[in-house]
């Protein structure tokens, strides 16, 4: 890879050339296309090791994209499919055998209005996007139906994608305080569980409003929330 991890790239940058000695994982707004490796949506590039490489997009607008697990809202159940908001241009198309355990006697119990956890099966921008509840061994793997007692709200793509990564501070410093259950979605939507309706509303709040806080002051706001 050419580019240099951090800097601001546009789409249609090219970033390298795929070469066949070195393995790449391409995440979020990096693609190939003719053994060039390009930039497909304006941000920062972010790498982490081994050879994983991403754009950091701060939108709100989500591009469905394979593999990438997602929070969606059941808005419909059209024949042996269930229809999931996801937040892109077109819902989703979750088949009720794409649940741990399903068959065609024994469905899942999925009502509209459920929130769903889920994983992207299929992409394609002339198609709807095809979901899934299971992995390719067929478990759910904390995938399915996200108990009501949790609250879920929407961020950016960009805070999404950091509370993703590995070691993220903000859930580091509210795990030393707070017990809880999250589940963060790439299309910007985060579910969060904890004992009591009012510790629930403090960590949601407190991650909405992380994104633009430096290690000091998220320190500095959890220690007084927890404080107080």
């Amino acid at each position: 890879m050419d580019a240099v991890a951090g800097s601001v790239v546009l789409p249609g940058d090219v970033l390298g050339v795929v070469s066949g000695d070195v393995q790449l994982r391409l995440g979020p707004g990096v693609r190939v296309e003719h053994a060039k490796i390009l930039a497909s949506k304006f941000g920062v590039l972010r790498f982490r090791k081994p050879n994983i490489y991403w754009i950091d997009i701060n939108h709100k607008k989500y591009a469905p994209l394979v593999k990438e697990r997602v929070i969606g809202v059941v808005i419909g159940k059209p024949g042996d499919n269930f229809r999931v908001d996801i937040g892109c241009s077109q819902p989703g198309m979750l088949p009720y055998l794409a649940f741990e355990g399903a068959t065609k006697r024994n469905r899942p119990n999925v009502q509209i209005g459920d929130l769903l956890y889920c994983e992207i099966n299929v992409a394609n921008k002339d198609m709807e996007p095809e979901l899934v509840c299971i992995d390719h061994s067929g478990k759910a793997h904390g995938m399915g139906v996200l108990s009501t007692d949790g609250f879920m709200f929407r961020c950016s793509l960009g805070l999404a994608q950091k509370l993703l990564a590995d070691k993220c501070p903000i859930l580091k410093l509210l795990s030393s305080h707070f017990s809880f259950e999250i589940a963060v979605g790439m299309n910007g939507c985060v579910w969060v569980k904890s004992k009591s309706v009012a510790n629930t509303i403090i960590i949601s709040n407190i991650v909405e409003n992380s994104e633009f806080l430096s290690l000091d002051e998220l320190e500095m706001m959890v220690n007084q929330v927890a404080k107080a």
